[in-house]
């Protein structure tokens, strides 16, 4: 895993090595952090790298912290701030992955969400590949529901809600499939081990609402924007039964790490011809094209390091 060389910790950019969390932290302890996933580009005609929709992944991140009884003083604007400068001391010239975090940062024990501390960090490494099989997924239901807003906020990236996460990907993987698929807590579709889903039937793209225990995507909010703008498909937001999946004529996932992955089997059932689909394969060119900053109507999505 090839690792930047700096980090931002504790109110200033230090080397990586220097970035260090106690054992004793609140976070390590309790899992209370919150993070966004986000990513850069680079696009090689123009030699320069270009974050992508960092406002949405920061304004997410801030609600995020909000619901887990943050305090910041920062914004999205002094947030983006940091990371230009982050990125900018390590002169990245590829494809990367960035992971901004809150964290509450008092030592010691005692379970609560008040009178903690709370501190900030990001590292960056370079970008590998989240589904290796990401035009051929096969999938399988997990046996395990995606957590309740009720009880740990779904729509909060909250690191120690990614237990869940973890169990439904390692039960799947280890069972020979590339992913899965996490039922609610009503048995409806809801998303993958950490990604948004769409399905196709007869040519209406239908994805889970954001009331259906799933995270408020960006990536998911950039197809849904696609698919309407440049391809004049219909998308509904509504809750997908469980035995939809097999009638469905596409699905694939979506999410800032997995990009477009189209899924062709679920529990061992072809979906659709059982080849990514032209939805999912149009959507792919039209989104890669955005990111890398390819796209002038898509220029304000992204921002040149």
């Amino acid at each position: 895993m090839d690792l930047s060389k700096h980090a931002y910790f504790e109110g200033k950019i230090v080397p990586l090595s220097e970035a260090n969390v106690s054992i004793a932290s609140h976070a390590f302890l309790y899992g209370t952090s919150v993070f966004s996933g986000m990513r850069a580009f680079w696009n090689e005609e123009r030699k320069r790298l270009f974050i992508f929709r960092p406002y949405d992944h920061f304004r997410r991140l801030l609600h995020s912290a909000r619901m887990m009884a943050m305090q910041t003083s920062h914004d999205e604007e002094s947030l983006i701030q940091l990371t230009l400068d982050l990125l900018r001391t390590d002169s990245w010239k590829q494809d990367i992955y960035f992971r901004p975090t809150f964290y509450k940062a008092d030592l010691g024990i005692g379970v609560r969400l008040h009178d903690v501390s709370d501190d900030f960090c990001i590292f960056v490494m370079a970008y590998e590949k989240y589904v290796k099989n990401d035009s051929n997924a096969h999938v399988t239901f997990s046996s395990w529901r995606r957590i309740d807003d009720n009880a740990i906020p779904a729509r909060g990236k909250i690191a120690g809600a990614y237990v869940n996460s973890a169990l439904i990907k390692s039960d799947a993987v280890r069972s020979g499939f590339d992913e899965a698929l996490a039922l609610d807590q009503n048995g409806h579709v809801s998303e993958g081990s950490a990604m948004n889903v769409f399905m196709a039937r007869d040519g209406v793209l239908i994805t889970p609402p954001v009331t259906d225990n799933i995270l408020e995507g960006v990536t998911r909010k950039t197809v849904i924007e696609l698919a309407r703008r440049e391809l004049g498909i219909e998308v509904v937001e509504r809750s997908i039964d469980r035995t939809e999946v097999f009638a469905a004529e596409e699905m694939f996932f979506t999410g800032t790490a997995a990009g477009i992955t189209g899924i062709t089997k679920v529990d061992h059932r072809l979906i659709g011809t059982g080849e990514m689909g032209p939805i999912a394969t149009q959507l792919r060119t039209l989104y890669e094209n955005a990111i890398y900053a390819r796209n002038p109507k898509y220029e304000h999505w992204n921002i040149a390091v």
